[in-house]
């Protein structure tokens, strides 16, 4: 099974404290937590996209040993979109890179009979983002990370309503309004669990009704 998660930061206790406000006594705390609600969710044979910003390379964060012990202690297949924040990292080679089966900037995926987009940085507009399925439904959905729970986002879904009033012609010949489809894989949204495609797909939804 597919999941995918973003930005869970460990070690990171700038992001925790200042950022996201996390609900944690300090940053042991966050990590432990993170990778209990892992493991409580995750099979040893589910695939886990990480949509960037796994780790932070500042403060205790720049101890490999720590990383490399928070990597062997997660179940499953790992694949990670590289953020910001890990190009401090990703490729020293005192982490142990592979315990990933890829690291990459971007991809574009299959999951169940869906296009699947992963960038850390979100992207409106991306190849496919027209494509329907038999019944009528868009079948590409843009995953990303890098917001959180911030301005930003609030102001990328509203983008996302505004657009959503346009009509575009497509490739196609068709004349279809400008849907999105950007799900926020931050891992605040998942009480820091990573989520089957159909999960985000639903958080999002409950979460546009409070943007």
């Amino acid at each position: 099974m597919k999941r995918y998660i973003s930005d869970q930061h460990f070690y990171d206790d700038d992001v925790m404290l200042q950022l996201d406000h996390r609900p944690f006594r300090n940053v042991e705390d966050m990590n432990e937590c993170m990778i209990r609600r892992w493991n409580d969710t995750v099979k040893s044979d589910d695939e886990i996209y990480v949509i960037g910003d796994m780790f932070s390379w500042s403060g205790t964060g720049r101890d490999p040993e720590k990383l490399n012990a928070v990597l062997h202690r997660l179940n499953g297949r790992i694949y990670l979109i590289i953020g910001n924040h890990d190009l401090k990292w990703f490729d020293r080679p005192d982490i142990d890179s592979g315990r990933f089966e890829w690291i990459r900037h971007y991809a574009e995926i299959r999951d169940t009979e869906r296009n699947v987009i992963l960038s850390h940085y979100p992207m409106p507009f991306y190849g496919m983002n027209h494509m329907r399925d038999k019944n009528g439904n868009l079948r590409t959905f843009m995953l990303h990370g890098h917001v959180h729970d911030t301005r930003e986002a609030e102001l990328l879904y509203d983008f996302e309503r505004r657009a959503a009033q346009v009509t575009v012609t497509t490739a196609g010949g068709r004349a279809e309004p400008v849907i999105c489809n950007l799900v926020n894989c931050f891992c605040g949204y998942s009480d820091y669990r990573p989520l089957t495609l159909d999960e985000w797909i639903r958080r999002r939804a409950e979460l546009l009704q409070f943007f």
